[in-house]
């Protein structure tokens, strides 16, 4: 049995003038609401074997904030091709897991992650997996179980959706902001 956890960055702020998307940092709501997420698999006890990210500035400091409510390090391995990477590339490099790490948490961007939690859900809990196809939201966390030994098994449609957490369900302050 293999968990793969997905953490999409949190809100980055547009009203920073930078030379590059890749620079891009976080916002104030989007530091909130990585804590809150942090606090919230803290309580979940959640832990991982093998962690990698995006190394754009909006991901290191979404995993600075996760870990401040987490109460946990979380210090990933840093892959360039998890930045704005397709499904396809995010299947890729999930593949290339250690077979022995049974709790894979990857750390990324949309559209792609989204669409990875949609390539590799075969089934779930009805109401999470509406959630799921609607829309992954910032500092969202989604959570998929698969019946597999090695994680180049991984397939398409092969997963079960156990968890879909987004901030807003965590603190309503957090939803979209109504202007």
């Amino acid at each position: 049995m293999k968990t793969l956890t997905l953490l999409r960055h949190a809100k980055s702020g547009w009203d920073d003038t930078v030379a590059r998307d890749f620079d891009r940092p976080l916002n104030a709501k989007g530091r909130k609401a990585a804590q809150v997420v942090g606090a919230h698999l803290r309580r979940l006890d959640l832990d991982f074997d093998h962690i990698v990210a995006s190394p754009a500035e909006r991901v290191k400091q979404t995993i600075e904030d996760v870990a401040a409510g987490y109460g946990r390090t979380i210090a990933p391995a840093w892959d360039t091709r998890l930045y704005l990477a397709s499904s396809a590339t995010l299947l890729d490099v999930a593949r290339e897991t250690p077979a022995d790490a049974d709790r894979l948490l990857m750390i990324g961007h949309n559209p792609g992650l989204e669409d990875f939690v949609l390539l590799l859900m075969g089934k779930g809990d009805p109401a999470l997996v509406r959630e799921a196809e609607l829309k992954y939201p910032t500092a969202t966390v989604a959570e998929l179980t698969f019946d597999i030994d090695h994680w180049a098994d991984l397939a398409p449609a092969s997963g079960t959706l156990t968890r879909f957490i987004r901030p807003r369900d965590l603190d309503p302050a957090l939803g979209p902001s109504e202007d």
